[in-house]
């Protein structure tokens, strides 16, 4: 069983979802976990979750047209409803995020050169996909990774960010109206089919990080970090991380400090406290996804049903 995406709601509460429309969910820090299957979704891989409290959550089923699936539960998983369905043959979705219980964002391989955004106000009831005119024109082969579910992350003051991948240059899109309209910015990660940003985290409005690389060269070092310092306009090359092959995710620790970041990839987890200039293995097993509470309290999930809890005091 492949584990891929976390959503922490507080130390005790977390969410996980995985392959074979799985998913889990603990109420005391890890110490017990409670796991079930959505009716009739078994053959689904749920590889992005978004919690907000010990009963409500959504997940996000990715897969080619109509496997792009999207649920909500409101008693703790006893009951899933099926909120989208996709109905684009050629589409594909990779990552959900919420601002809050109404507003979220969904996000999918570009189409017939134009990016794929959901929107939402209403909790999921209802799902609008973003007329194209607001968006940036999509790049040959544009799309996005279904690897943690961090490809599109949310902060504060109503902004959200996306990790592209699978074309010629790496970008980050950036919305501050809540997705109602997005620009886009070039990143020095490694560009190409396969390859690209798999993970968008910020630790604030302005200082944030993007990691990937090339999917398909899991013994290689390629540049699959970036930085900002303005919220997402300009970015940086950051340092090599120490695991070879693809990052797939990427976290910053709440509370920590100095700040510090973890990736996650097929190579291993890695750890930077110096804003991603200088990164130290800290695991080196495969993992997919993680997910920060706090410094006492961080999770990384991936195959065989795995889930390690961390802590950093």
């Amino acid at each position: 069983m492949l584990l891929q995406a976390v959503s922490p709601v507080s130390e005790e509460v977390v969410w996980v979802s995985g392959h074979g429309g799985t998913w889990l969910r603990t109420l005391d820090g890890g110490s017990t976990w409670e796991s079930g299957v959505v009716p009739e979704a078994d053959t689904l891989q749920f590889r992005d979750v978004h919690a907000i409290s010990a009963e409500t959550a959504w997940l996000l089923a990715a897969g080619p047209g109509e496997m792009s699936r999207i649920y909500r539960t409101d008693d703790g998983g006893r009951n899933w409803r099926l909120q989208w369905t996709n109905d684009e043959p050629a589409g594909f979705y990779d990552c959900l995020s919420m601002f809050d219980d109404r507003r979220g964002l969904v996000y999918g391989d570009a189409i017939d050169g134009e990016l794929r955004i959901l929107r939402t106000v209403d909790g999921g009831e209802n799902w609008s996909r973003l007329a194209g005119e607001r968006l940036p024109p999509a790049l040959d082969g544009e799309g996005g990774f279904a690897a943690s579910g961090t490809c599109l992350a949310i902060g504060a003051q109503n902004v959200a960010w996306i990790g592209t991948g699978n074309a010629e240059r790496a970008r980050v899109l950036r919305s501050a109206d809540r997705g109602w309209s997005w620009m886009a910015s070039d990143a020095p990660v490694v560009g190409g089919e396969a390859a690209g940003i798999t993970s968008v985290t910020f630790r604030d409005e302005r200082f944030g990080l993007v990691v990937g690389g090339h999917l398909g060269q899991p013994g290689e070092h390629t540049a699959n970090v970036a930085l900002t310092a303005d919220g997402g306009v300009t970015w940086t090359a950051g340092g090599s991380l120490r695991m070879a092959g693809a990052a797939y995710g990427a976290a910053w620790v709440p509370g920590s400090n100095p700040p510090v970041a973890v990736a996650v990839g097929p190579g291993g987890a890695d750890l930077t406290s110096d804003g991603g200039i200088n990164w130290t293995g800290i695991d080196d097993r495969n993992w997919w996804g993680l997910g920060f509470a706090s410094e006492d309290a961080g999770w990384l999930v991936g195959p065989e049903g795995r889930i390690a809890k961390i802590t950093f005091r």
